[in-house]
């Protein structure tokens, strides 16, 4: 292994006790304290109703199924964004159509989004890439005077602020990832953000098999729920979270400004130490601020190929990864952009991902842009 890894969560005794407190409690299913975690996390983002569950991408299957969307329609995302977001489309029967990005951002703007447009859209999935808030509001003034649903795909956004307040806390469905590569983690676990009660309650069920009554509302009823008998009115799925992830993720939730703050702290060190290399490095966008969950880089003109920047970093001592990957480009959606992406293309052949977490040290940091220097000449 490289003596520098490209991310190490901040864990510690404080989410080991937790999730030990959590099992010794005899309760390690979704019970009271995921209802405690969308509790916290609701009032963090400022949303009204937050559901927990098992991944971003269940989450985002979810908000896919909350807006409306169905066999038949259209779905504007990006192409630079794990395949997940496009995945989300496909598994509801619709189409994903993939436009470009704002090539300082990474992320969509009404510029990419508006030519797409048809009939058929039924959503638009915006993206915080690498935790760079995309302007949503701009993209709402866009779309929902023509019925389009904006859902925010904020999986690496949590600990960023669009326009002073937490990323997607506005958005009519926000998705959210807790994996061990994003700033807050669980282990594997999301949340779904929702503006509205009906719909928080309907993702609820479906993310329990469609249950019309929890298991955890059965057990705590009188008698352990032995008079109770919950009915199935639509074909749900198992998109749930456990009590000892939430419980990680309650500690995660208190330590995530400090978290922030470091890690905007090292990206402005990156920003000094590479210099003259640091026009490509990802920045906050006028209206908000990142997290700097991914902190890419652009390899400048006459570099080496990529794949040899990371061997020779990886040689150094040094784990960086390639940047954002492009789905239009993968397999199952290869030959179906139907314009071209030339920021997408541009950003995934050309940026690589430097490390960067709460215990990197400045001499660590020091190594990496050494490493980096030497392995672009």
């Amino acid at each position: 292994m490289s003596s520098i890894p490209v991310m190490i969560p901040w864990l510690g005794e404080e989410e080991a006790e937790a999730a030990a407190e959590a099992v010794r409690s005899g309760w390690v299913a979704q019970g009271p304290r995921v209802a405690a975690f969308e509790k916290a996390f609701a009032e963090y983002t400022g949303a009204p109703h937050a559901v927990a569950v098992s991944n971003c991408t269940t989450a985002l299957h979810l908000a896919m199924i909350g807006a409306g969307v169905g066999p038949g329609d259209e779905v504007v995302v990006p192409s630079l964004s794990f395949i997940a977001t496009a995945n989300a489309v496909t598994y509801v029967g619709a189409v994903p159509v993939f436009a470009d990005v704002d090539p300082a951002t990474g992320n969509l703007t009404p510029g990419t989004v508006e030519p797409l447009l048809t009939e058929r859209t039924r959503a638009v999935i915006v993206v915080d890439q690498g935790g760079v808030p995309v302007d949503l509001d701009a993209i709402r003034a866009l779309v929902e005077p023509r019925g389009v649903t904006v859902v925010e795909d904020a999986a690496c956004g949590a600990g960023s602020l669009y326009r002073g307040g937490p990323v997607g806390g506005t958005a009519a469905l926000a998705a959210y990832s807790f994996h061990p590569r994003k700033l807050l983690t669980t282990g594997e676990g999301g949340m779904v953000t929702c503006q509205d009660g009906e719909l928080a309650a309907r993702l609820r069920r479906l993310r329990e098999h469609g249950m019309s009554v929890s298991a955890a509302d059965r057990h705590a009823s009188a008698g352990g729920g032995a008079g109770v008998v919950e009915t199935y009115d639509e074909i749900g799925f198992n998109h749930r979270m456990t009590d000892i992830q939430a419980a990680v993720g309650l500690v995660q939730l208190r330590k995530l400004p400090e978290l922030v703050a470091r890690r905007r702290l090292l990206a402005e060190r990156y920003r000094t130490l590479l210099g003259d290399l640091a026009a490509g490095l990802v920045a906050d966008p006028a209206h908000g601020t990142g997290n700097f969950q991914a902190c890419w880089v652009l390899l400048p003109e006459g570099a080496p190929d990529r794949t040899e920047v990371l061997t020779r970093m990886a040689a150094a001592g040094v784990s960086a990864r390639r940047g954002i990957m492009a789905a239009h480009l993968e397999a199952p959606y290869k030959g179906t952009a139907r314009v071209p992406l030339p920021a997408t293309e541009l950003i995934t052949h050309r940026s690589v991902i430097l490390p960067l977490y709460h215990a990197l040290t400045e001499a660590q940091q020091d190594t990496v842009v050494a490493a980096f220097r030497e392995a672009v000449g």
